[in-house]
């Protein structure tokens, strides 16, 4: 089984992102659930949600503590809260920053990573380029992608379509697929 966990904050769609990953698993033929966690539920303060995928169903049903991937929309979180617990030590980790992992303090915690298995990607720049917003859910799907097979991008787009057809789609899919290239370009 492969775990995602998602950090973020209010307002930034890490609901949202869960709820895509779990549905672009389901387009690839997967099983897959996302589960939403929240505390305080208002803008800005913490959100997680999380993610699993496999190939046979899915009785889990509790938080994920143990991650194969942690996605970070919000690089403030590191903070706040233990964004690293439990992450496996062959892990993937996604931030969205445009800084280095030193720039941001985290270049102890990113050693113990393997090195390919590490992504900045500065998903809010691209969301504000694309879609007009600071909402980077959708262009870190776009990130992951590029790092990991567990989803493709093609299924990412059917799960954008899903959830936000029309004109919203096309622009976070664009967005999706800008963020996919800069990953694949650092690579």
């Amino acid at each position: 089984m492969f775990q995602v966990r998602i950090h973020g904050r209010g307002g930034q769609g890490v609901v949202s992102a869960a709820e895509m990953l779990s549905v672009a698993a389901f387009e690839d033929g997967k099983h897959s659930q996302a589960v939403p966690s929240f505390g305080s539920e208002r803008m800005g303060a913490p959100v997680v949600a999380y993610v699993r995928i496999d190939d046979k169903d899915i009785e889990l049903r509790e938080p994920v503590l143990e991650p194969d991937l942690l996605i970070v929309q919000d690089p403030t979180l590191f903070s706040a809260i233990d964004v690293f617990a439990g992450l496996k030590e062959d892990g993937f980790l996604i931030v969205n920053t445009s800084r280095t992992m030193k720039e941001l303090g985290l270049d102890e915690q990113a050693m113990k990573l393997p090195a390919d298995r590490i992504m900045t990607v500065p998903a809010t720049e691209l969301a504000l380029r694309y879609l007009g917003r600071p909402t980077p859910n959708t262009v870190l799907l776009g990130a992951l992608t590029a790092i990991n097979d567990n989803v493709n991008l093609a299924s990412v787009f059917k799960a954008i379509d899903h959830k936000f057809p029309g004109k919203v789609g096309e622009l976070n899919k664009a967005a999706a697929q800008a963020a996919h290239d800069t990953v694949k370009s650092k690579g």
